[in-house]
């Protein structure tokens, strides 16, 4: 039985694209793409100190 690697089974979580400088308008859009991103980010920060708690010996050097 071939049990595979624990890290390639759980990849470090990547963080979302950043958008771009003129994708906001300004114009306060209910849904505005830097607020969609600061969502996102929030995710990402909370998925990564999760992987890292289950890889504490991966460095952030290997990104």
């Amino acid at each position: 039985m071939n049990v595979p690697d624990t890290i390639d089974s759980d990849p470090r979580p990547q963080p979302p694209e950043a958008p771009g400088p003129n994708e906001c308008c300004g114009s306060g859009c209910p849904l505005c793409v830097l607020d969609l991103y600061a969502d996102e980010l929030a995710l990402y920060r909370q998925r990564l100190a999760d992987w890292k708690a289950r890889h504490p010996d991966e460095t952030d050097a290997a990104v």
